[in-house]
């Protein structure tokens, strides 16, 4: 089994893998022209978006600059938004539901390095996969950790750090991300 496919699996792999370097040196090259693309250019925008998150649906707006490690591995729900500087890193799936809102300056990590300092020196590391539900707001400035889900209508406030799940209808805020509150009828407008 190569390393890429252990990667791609959950399994604990060896970085260095060829195949990932070179999905990792595309996506760079496309992220640093995309970055570098007026916003006038809508249509090169798009283009190039679209060679960035192949697993997108339709009405996803996001604003530059924008980074991702691979792009192949982050699923986008409809509508989804990303305000300047979202930084992706989706060497496991990312996966956000319909309606996201991402605000300035938010970092999604899937890559976990081993806490034993022989085979982090030796370059193991494992993927973990990060869920987001439909209709969850992320305040500027947060962290979302390796391995976390986040429920439906969430909203995770500015400057947090995800390092747990959070149920569906939370407000959570903090380092470490806890919950406040649940969402509830007089936080829904008629």
């Amino acid at each position: 089994m190569t390393e890429k496919e252990k990667a791609l699996l959950g399994m604990e792999f060896l970085r260095g893998d060829p195949e990932l370097k070179a999905q990792r040196d595309r996506t760079e090259a496309l992220c640093f022209e995309l970055n570098n693309t007026s916003p006038q250019d809508a249509e090169k925008r798009a283009e190039l978006l679209q060679q960035l998150l192949p697993n997108a649906q339709e009405g996803y707006y996001i604003k530059s600059p924008f980074i991702c490690e691979y792009g192949d591995y982050i699923v986008l729900g409809k509508n989804f938004f990303a305000n300047f500087n979202c930084k992706l890193m989706d060497g496991g799936t990312i996966t956000f539901g319909d309606d996201v809102l991402v605000g300035p300056d938010c970092t999604f990590v899937t890559v976990e390095h081993s806490i034993d300092p022989g085979k982090r020196k030796a370059g193991y590391q494992i993927f973990k996969p990060i869920t987001v539900g439909n209709n969850v707001w992320f305040g500027a400035g947060v962290l979302v950790c390796p391995g976390v889900t986040i429920g439906a209508n969430c909203v995770i406030g500015a400057g947090s750090v995800v390092v747990k799940d959070i149920p569906t209808n939370s407000v959570a805020a903090g380092s470490p991300c806890r919950v406040i509150r649940t969402v509830s009828g007089a936080d829904k407008q008629g």
